[in-house]
């Protein structure tokens, strides 16, 4: 490590495809409808995000419940139960969905292999908005796995048809094992066809990989609510790094950089790219001027919002 301060950034890091989907559908939304609009949930999980909408006029709700009859809702990235369409429908709003494509995929899987008879194990964090939603497509058929033990403690026999689905935002890290004891206990299992944990989350943790052996400290901009966030700092603590999530810059503790020379800065799916900008001026004026980069993958996904809103014909879902 050189003798000299300086930062290592990461990348891709910031806003994936489906958060600036899910932003540009609020946008829309307002330019079309103007102020309220109201969101189900937060539209992604960072609060500054939640911030700047709630300046313009958005309004965020904890339920479909909540918003007056007749008004525009939109439905958060990270998808929803068919229930809460339901309701949504009998109260008459006039719904704009932001589900991540990704998530939408998700949703499709849990669809079909209940109809094939599947009981399904759903591998994520059972309070997280992203499961609930999955949840609700197949409640009856679905049990929430969160843990290796959970896995390890499922009263089902070896031959049962069972499937599994994976929360978009997990690390591999923390999936592959619990997926390795589905493997072993049951001869019946299924999976998707394609991995659940999405591209960004997977590029922006490859990135924390490639940069923490270099660095003293890893600093990750997320929000305290951000699971893909959360999931970065944890991969650079297994591989025995410090790290700290920074949800913005007033959160950065100038102690950490005690006895530092090299700082990595990333940032999760639903941060956006000022709150890394600001980190590093801060670090800037601390004596840590010399800003590298280190990219492991080129992002050039898109994902377009609703032909309605854009006037431009949806491309299609992701297989």
């Amino acid at each position: 490590m050189s003798g000299g301060k300086q930062v290592l950034l990461a990348e891709p890091r910031s806003l994936c495809a489906g958060v600036r989907r899910a932003m540009a559908i609020i946008d829309l939304a307002l330019e079309q409808h103007g102020a309220p609009i109201y969101v189900r949930k937060e539209i992604v999980h960072n609060h500054y995000v939640v911030r700047g909408f709630q300046q313009r006029g958005v309004v965020f709700v904890d339920s479909e419940q909540e918003v007056p009859e007749g008004a525009v809702c939109v439905f958060s990235a990270h998808g929803v139960s068919p229930q809460v369409r339901q309701n949504a429908d009998a109260r008459g709003l006039d719904v704009l969905d932001a589900t991540c494509p990704l998530v939408a995929k998700v949703h499709q899987e849990a669809r079909r292999f209940a109809r094939d008879g599947r009981t399904l194990l759903l591998v994520g964090h059972a309070d997280h908005e992203e499961v609930e939603g999955t949840f609700g497509h197949a409640p009856d058929r679905t049990i929430i796995i969160e843990t290796v033990a959970d896995a390890e403690a499922l009263d089902l026999p070896p031959d049962a048809p069972v499937a599994y689905l994976t929360q978009t935002t997990l690390s591999v890290d923390e999936t592959k094992d619990i997926i390795a004891v589905l493997r072993r206990r049951f001869t019946e299992l299924r999976g998707p066809a394609t991995d659940d944990i999405c591209y960004a989350s997977q590029n922006r943790q490859d990135g924390i990989r490639a940069v923490v052996d270099r660095c003293d400290l890893v600093l990750v901009v997320g929000s305290t609510n951000s699971s893909n966030s959360i999931r970065m700092v944890e991969v650079a603590r297994r591989l025995g790094g410090r790290a700290e999530l920074v949800p913005d810059v007033t959160h950065f503790d100038p102690a950490w950089l005690t006895g530092v020379s090299t700082v990595g800065v990333s940032a999760g799916a639903s941060a956006p790219e000022v709150l890394v900008d600001e980190l590093v001026e801060r670090l800037a004026s601390l004596g840590y001027a010399d800003v590298a980069v280190h990219r492991v993958a080129t992002e050039d996904v898109v994902f377009s919002p609703p032909a309605r809103l854009t006037g431009v014909p949806d491309a299609p879902s992701p297989s």
